[in-house]
């Protein structure tokens, strides 16, 4: 038995809002990954079959290796579709926020968002969430927002009409913002979720191999150049950078999801607790943050690049050069050091 996360008055309220409306808007974050995707698609499969008259907008392109969902084709991208979104955020009657905690992660959709007089629910799983919403269901200590959505819906009433296209899309969340399920999901409810996906007709392996093994020549070429003209190790702080410039993306035809994951191949090395990834974009440079056992990835991330996250699973942002972005992982390595020495005590 998985332990319910709604009150009955808070499931009773978000039943009533669902009643209640005609027009939902299902909003994740910038840049959205697995989790944001997965959830926003589960819940749109569960929505429009009720009969509501559901969409999905996300703030910007998602990554090609998720495309395998049902449902992707009809998501709108708002950097695409920017007039026909800010209607359809503008007559919604409830939006739905998911996967993140505070309004700018939906980056230029954010006055937008803000202006709508709908209802708004937020479903997460990061810490700190604003009160930017009317109804927040927020739960840091759950591995994914995926599986918070599972157990709202299951909350709600709605498990026995849950579509495997829905089934599909949680798990892959799950997956995904776990990295395959090596990090923040040793508690027993995760396998209980999963186990009740699977007799939904999921198939987990083949989830797998869309996402991680549809690979494009290039993405190979671009992660083998990473790993091995760019990677620095510096084990002296259990620590490792890999940062790629614009002009290195280029030249291997960088798809949006070519370096999912990249930033956890450092950790597999024995001594390697703490592992960032640098990657230049037009306007600032999205740091990526992943640790092993207690090492807090996330302090790195809130103190020094305007970020947070998860103990195991933080990023940020840094606005400057790549150089500079650089040079300030390099000087705060000795803090890191002493993060990765409290670690290891602490084991």
């Amino acid at each position: 038995m998985i332990p319910k996360i709604l009150s009955k008055s808070e499931a009773d309220e978000i039943s009533n809002c669902i009643d209640e409306t005609e027009h939902v808007v299902i909003v994740c974050h910038v840049a959205p990954d697995g989790d944001a995707i997965g959830s926003s698609l589960a819940l749109w499969h569960t929505l429009t079959d009720l009969g509501k008259d559901a969409y999905v907008i996300v703030p910007d392109q998602y990554p090609a290796s998720l495309r395998f969902l049902k449902g992707c084709k009809d998501i709108l991208v708002y950097t695409r579709y920017t007039d026909f979104a800010q209607k359809l955020i503008e007559r919604a009657d409830l939006i739905f926020c998911l996967d993140f905690n505070e309004p700018k992660r939906v980056d230029s959709m954010e006055p937008v968002l803000m202006a709508s007089k709908a209802k708004k629910i937020l479903i997460d799983h990061h810490l700190y969430p604003s009160s930017f919403c009317d109804i927040t269901i927020s739960h840091p200590e759950i591995s994914s927002s995926c599986e918070v959505l599972f157990r709202v819906i299951c909350s709600l009433g709605l498990f026995e009409q849950m579509s495997v296209d829905a089934a599909n899309a949680i798990y892959t969340g799950m997956m995904t913002d776990t990295g395959n399920f090596t990090y923040n999901s040793n508690y027993p409810e995760i396998y209980i979720t999963i186990a009740e996906l699977i007799k939904k007709g999921i198939n987990k392996d083949m989830i797998y191999a869309r996402i991680h093994n549809t690979n494009s020549e290039e993405k190979l070429r671009l992660n083998g150049f990473a790993i091995s003209q760019k990677m620095e190790v510096f084990p002296e702080y259990d620590a490792a950078i890999i940062s790629l410039s614009q002009k290195e993306l280029n030249h291997y035809h960088y798809q949006k999801g070519d370096t999912e994951g990249l930033v956890n191949v450092p950790l597999s090395m024995e001594n390697i607790l703490f592992s960032a990834f640098l990657r230049e974009e037009s306007n600032l440079i999205k740091i990526s943050l992943r640790s092993k056992g207690t090492f807090p990835a996330n302090k790195i991330a809130s103190e020094y690049f305007n970020g947070g996250g998860h103990l195991n699973a933080a990023g940020g942002e840094f606005y400057g050069t790549l150089q500079e972005a650089e040079d300030l992982m390099h000087k705060i390595l000795p803090v890191i050091g002493e993060l990765a020495i409290q670690s290891k005590n602490e084991q």
